[in-house]
């Protein structure tokens, strides 16, 4: 196991999100297996929330799927191994708030709560079954308006000329 992903192991365990993975993976009565670099994955995890197909805790990746369809499923094991180092790199559980205020962030942008989440974002969109949306219309017009200026023009001078009232430079 690479030095990064042994770090990762360690801050995890230190900070509480690891045994808080296990605890839920435990409550949903989900099968904890050894994976790669340190991380343990919670099949058929049975809890109704999240709805997510998979999810992290710390070093602890739960998914609703089996061990069949987690063969096919490489590039969502990469995403939510990215966030078991978000873990690591958030202090833990202090992640959770951080998640939660990105995702509501990311629903006011675009109507998607992983769009413009930093922490999808970083993970990886797609390996999440996550896409990029554009902004929300009324959002995308009011940073275009904030862009161009005060009152709309372009370089912000309420003069209108270069120099001030006079025009002179």
């Amino acid at each position: 196991m690479r030095a990064a992903y042994r770090v990762r192991l360690v801050a995890n365990l230190v900070n509480g999100s690891t045994l808080a993975g296990v605890l839920v993976a435990t409550a949903g009565r989900a099968r904890l297996a050894q994976a790669e670099d340190g991380l343990l994955v919670g099949e058929r995890y049975r809890l109704p929330v999240p709805p997510a197909p998979a999810f992290t805790l710390g070093n602890v990746i739960l998914t609703k799927a089996g061990r069949d369809e987690l063969a096919r499923a490489d590039a969502l094991l990469v995403h939510e191994a990215r966030h078991a180092t978000q873990f690591a790199c958030c202090a833990g559980l202090l992640m959770l708030p951080l998640y939660f205020l990105a995702a509501a962030w990311s629903w006011l942008l675009t109507g998607d709560f992983g769009a413009r989440n930093v922490f999808e974002r970083r993970a990886g969109l797609s390996g999440g079954g996550y896409a990029d949306r554009p902004l929300r219309p009324a959002v995308a017009r009011w940073l275009s308006g904030r862009a161009s200026g005060p009152r709309g023009r372009a370089g912000g001078d309420p003069g209108g000329q270069a120099g001030g009232p006079g025009g002179q430079v």
